[in-house]
C-alpha cells in the first residue's frame, strides 16, 4: 500500500502538522494519520517529514523503546557496544522499510527494546523510583547524541516510536511502512525548512522520553533556550529550533513537576493584560489573607 503524494511545486513558506487521539484507547491504523497529513504536501518541500505514535509496541510496553540512525556500521557498532554495557535488551531488530522511489539514500535504522542494568557502572542515577530511571535513560541518550559520531536516537520512549527523515510525508510513511502500525495517539509533521538543514536527525517529531512535539514555525529564542538547557545536562545536537521544546518539557514537567498549564505560560507567556488580572487576583487574595 502507497501514500506518496507528489509535491506540487509550489513555494510556501510554512509546516503542515495533525494529529489526533483515541479518547477510548482504541488503536488506530497508521494509515488514518499518512493520507491526513499527505493533504497538506503543499505546506513542505521534501526537506523532512515523520510520524509519532504512542501504544505501538504492546508486546515491549514496559521498556524503553530505542530507535538509532546511524550513518556508517562503525556507529552501528559503537553504539550497540554503549547500550549493552549500560542497559539490558530484551529485543533488537532492524526498523522494517520499503523500497520507496523517491528516498535515494538514507541511514542505517534499528531499534532497541531496553531497560537500564541494575549492576551496570556508573550508574548513580539509577534507582527504583522511575523519574531517576527517566533520568539516566535521558543521560544515555544525551551521551549517544552528542559523543557517538553519526548515532543519534530519534525516539526512546516506551509503548512510542517516531519514524521521521527526508522527504514529503508520503514517502516517509512508505518508506516507513506507516500503516503497520496502530497507536491510541498519532502526530505527524510535513517540513519546510527556512533557516536550519533539512536532515533526517531534524525532521519533526522531535522526542525523549514519553514527549514528541511538532512545531509550525520559528523559536527565535532557541540559542538562550539552548544554554538554559545545558545548565541542566541537556544537549541540543539537532541543528533545529524545536529540539528544545521536547527537552523543556521534560525539564519543567517531570523533573521540575510544573502542572502542563503552568509549564505552557512558560513556553508561551501570557498577555500583558492576562499577567496583570493574575497579579490582581493576586494582590486581592493576598489582602484577604492579611485581613
Amino acid at each position: 500500500m502507497g501514500f506518496t503524494a507528489r509535491y506540487p511545486g509550489k513555494d510556501i513558506s510554512g509546516c503542515g502538522l495533525t494529529g489526533f487521539i483515541s479518547r477510548k484507547g482504541k488503536r488506530v491504523s497508521g494509515e488514518v494519520i499518512a493520507k491526513s497529513i499527505c493533504n497538506m504536501n503543499d505546506r513542505g518541500n521534501g526537506l523532512g517529514a515523520g510520524f509519532a505514535a504512542y501504544g505501538i509496541y504492546p508486546a515491549y510496553k514496559d521498556l524503553y523503546a530505542f530507535h538509532i540512525m546511524y550513518d556508517h556500521n562503525k556507529a552501528l557498532k559503537e553504539t550497540e557496544e554503549f547500550i549493552k554495557k549500560h542497559l539490558t535488551v530484551e529485543h533488537q531488530e532492524k526498523i522494517p522499510t520499503r523500497y520507496t522511489e523517491n528516498i535515494s539514500s538514507h541511514p542505517i535504522v534499528r531499534r532497541y527494546f531496553v531497560k537500564p542494568k541494575p549492576d551496570a557502572e556508573d550508574l548513580e542515577l539509577l534507582g527504583t523510583n522511575k523519574v531517576v530511571e527517566d533520568d539516566f535513560i535521558v543521560n544515555l541518550v544525551m551521551h549517544i547524541n552528542s559523543e557517538i559520531d553519526n548515532a543519534y536516537v530519534f525516539s526512546s520512549g516506551k509503548d512510542m516510536g517516531a519514524f521521521k527523515g527526508v522527504g514529503l510525508p508520503g514517502d516517509i510513511a512508505d518508506f516507513f511502512r506507516i500503516e503497520d502500525y496502530s497507536g491510541y495517539l498519532w502526530t505527524a509533521h510535513n517540513r519546510f525548512p527556512t533557516n536550519t538543514p533539512g536532515w533526517w536527525g531534524g525532521a519533526h517529531p522531535f522526542t525523549l522520553l514519553d514527549w514528541s512535539i511538532v512545531h509550525n514555525g520559528e523559536i527565535s529564542s532557541y540559542g538562550i533556550n539552548k544554554r538554559y538547557l545545558e545548565m541542566f545536562g541537556y544537549k541540543c545536537t539537532l541543528l533545529t529550533d524545536t529540539e528544545v521544546v521536547a527537552y523543556l518539557l521534560d525539564l519543567l514537567i517531570r523533573r521540575h513537576g510544573l502542572s502542563y498549564k503552568l509549564a505552557s505560560m512558560v513556553l508561551a507567556a501570557p498577555f500583558w493584560e492576562d499577567i496583570a488580572r493574575v497579579n490582581g487576583e493576586i494582590g486581592r487574595a493576598s489582602c484577604r489573607e492579611r485581613v
